[in-house]
Formats: structure tokens, sequence, C-alpha cells
């Protein structure tokens, strides 16, 4: 497994009326191949957390170059910064019942 974490700063008013852009988001995104999942923690002041995990490198390299253009479309206006990559790398352990 794979996993990528990035620190994302929004608008917050402008998030709070763009629920179908983040759901839109959210389809495209789980269709992915090798696509585990996602967690998404609200840090406060607009920020968010976000862990993406991916069967591996390679399928999280393939969703990257797919849905470039659909991250600039539907979250681009909302972000009041662009993303910041906190890291990336095997993961080594998890406890979450929910993945391998």
């Amino acid at each position: 497994m794979y996993a990528i974490v990035r620190q994302v700063e929004y608008d917050e008013e402008m998030v709070q009326r763009a629920e179908s852009e983040l759901k839109a988001f959210d389809v495209v995104h789980s269709a992915q191949p090798g696509y585990i999942g996602s967690i998404v923690i609200d840090i406060g002041a607009g920020r968010r957390l976000v862990l993406n995990l991916w069967d591996s490198n390679q399928a999280a390299a393939a969703a990257r170059r797919a849905l470039e253009a659909k991250v600039g479309q539907l979250l681009g206006p909302l972000m009041t910064v662009p993303p910041q990559l906190i890291g990336v790398g095997d993961v080594l352990s998890s406890d979450l019942p929910c993945l391998p």
C-alpha cells in the first residue's frame, strides 16, 4: 500500500457552497484504478490534512496524471494556496480493520 499526505487550504465560505464540486471530485477520485481510500482531517482555519491510499506508487502516479485537470477544475477555485505535499511512501503498518 502507498500513501500520499498533503495539506490543503480552502476558502471556508466557498467550500460551504461547493458541496456538488467536492462530491463530483470524490466520485472521479475513488473510481481510479488502485484507489484504496482517503482520510481527510479538518485542522482548522480552512486547512485540511488529506491522506490518500493507493495499492501502489504506480497507481498513485497514474491517478495523479488522470486527475490533474479535474483537480484544477473542481478543487482549484476553492483553494487559497496550492496544496502542500507533506510526504509520500509505502505504508509500513496499519491497524485500521478496513485496510490490508
